[in-house]
């Protein structure tokens, strides 16, 4: 498509940038607008993915019909079925009248799903069916309805990970990526920020009635040089906040640099140049950094019981330690005195971390729940001891433990377990059908 035909598509939507990669994306989306093919948006939060459907449906013979943009991480799980398709009266509590869901309404035009990497898994069942047949069904109802509709979608989420994790539908991917266009990050587009800044600079001037700022020369470079992590959104965000308590209108670096967010790092600790030794695991996630401390530390009990009954076995009986309890173990603290030579061994406290449960009761030696405390006095009438063996729990196991505790805590109230484990009630409720919870 001619660059002239391109230019005319960003004045009417007000696309401000020449970079080749938006440039691309524009005319993809004008080169598809006059087929029916689904069509996916990508990337990151901020770059604008929202013009991107109303290019593709002002430019296709649907422009006459409705155009509905829905966010779906907006919607709860318990009700986006009924917004999207509708539902009967009496379908569920507060049904009080039929109603028709977006898709009936968008019939003939053209519905844009935002954040579609948000939608449950039998929502996406029921979105991939109206992407195969055009066929979907009202909840509570059993008749099946019709639908003409142009699906446009646009996400934010890998949807790599995502299927990996089972959190969307390979088949649903590719029935909505039947073309791809992908938004460039601000920070690819460097030529176009101090573009943008202007642009936004002489709105909000115009807006609060005031001289526009401008950039130094320094300024402008600490400007393209930025990472832009918000990208379009951000920078727009920032140019009104200095529009409003800057009265310097030529803003200088040093000036900027006030309103700049440290850059971002990575949260994960890796080593110099990003590599990893050969074995070592990559963490994806904070929760996964949790899960890895959680098991480190159980290994560490586990390392101490055996230090526990290796001591008792040696006084019973005067065997030599086993190599178990040569291994170095966490938690115990310096002392100047070895532990074959004191006659008592005090091990500090570990209940935060786990409890020493399986140490027999033996004359003075008693398990407490605060510490183990080891005496020479009436060993010899050690009844029992145990071979510990470190249990390996998989993520998905110590993630229904933490969910189930968290319940049995706020005794049922999903609300404040999810608050309790820093994720939404809706994610919460999803674990909770997963795990079997309910």
């Amino acid at each position: 498509m001619v660059k002239s035909e391109i230019q005319n598509v960003k004045l009417r939507f007000g696309i401000i940038g020449n970079c080749e990669g938006l440039n691309r994306a524009i005319d993809v989306a004008m080169q598809v607008a006059p087929t029916d093919l689904s069509v996916l948006v990508t990337g990151e939060s901020g770059v604008g993915k929202e013009s991107f459907p109303q290019i593709i449906h002002q430019f296709s013979r649907r422009k006459h019909g409705p155009y509905i943009a829905v966010n779906c991480g907006a919607i709860p799980e318990g009700t986006i079925d009924s917004e999207l398709f509708g539902h009967e009266k009496g379908a569920f509590t507060g049904a009080i009248s039929d109603r028709n869901g977006y898709f009936a309404e968008a019939n003939g035009g053209t519905i844009f799903l935002d954040e579609v990497g948000e939608l449950p898994l039998s929502t996406q069942a029921r979105l991939l069916r109206v992407l195969e047949t055009g066929e979907y069904i009202k909840v509570g109802s059993s008749k099946v309805q019709k639908t003409d509709v142009r699906i446009v979608a646009a996400t934010n989420v890998d949807f790599s990970e995502a299927i990996a994790d089972g959190r969307f539908r390979e088949d649903l991917y590719y029935r909505l990526n039947t073309v791809p266009i992908k938004v460039p990050a601000l920070r690819e587009r460097p030529d176009d920020i101090p573009l943008l800044f202007r642009k936004f600079a002489a709105d909000f001037a115009e807006k609060y009635r005031m001289p526009a700022i401008q950039l130094t020369d320094d300024a402008r470079r600490l400007l393209v040089s930025y990472t832009w992590p918000g990208n379009i959104r951000q920078l727009k965000n920032i140019t009104e906040q200095i529009s409003i308590i800057e009265t310097n209108r030529d803003i200088t670096a040093d000036i900027l640099q006030g309103y700049l967010p440290a850059q971002p790092v990575s949260k994960y600790p890796t080593l110099l140049g990003g590599l990893k030794p050969e074995g070592e695991k990559g963490f994806q996630s904070e929760r996964e950094i949790l899960y890895q401390v959680l098991f480190d530390m159980r290994r560490d009990v586990t390392e101490l019981k055996k230090l526990v009954h290796d001591i008792m076995a040696e006084r019973a009986g005067g065997a030599p330690m086993t190599p178990a309890s040569t291994t170095p173990v966490h938690y115990i603290p310096e002392t100047p005195v070895s532990l074959m030579q004191t006659p008592s061994v005090v091990l500090n406290p570990v209940t935060e971390v786990g409890k020493v449960s399986n140490v027999t009761s033996v004359g003075n030696v008693s398990p407490v729940t605060s510490g183990v405390k080891v005496t020479s006095a009436d060993v010899s009438d050690v009844q029992d001891t145990e071979e510990y063996v470190e249990e390996n729990l998989s993520l998905d196991e110590v993630e229904k433990e933490m969910i189930r505790k968290a319940l049995e805590r706020h005794h049922g109230k999903r609300k404040n377990a999810a608050n309790d484990l820093k994720i939404s009630e809706r994610t919460l409720y999803r674990k909770i059908k997963e795990y079997g919870l309910e």
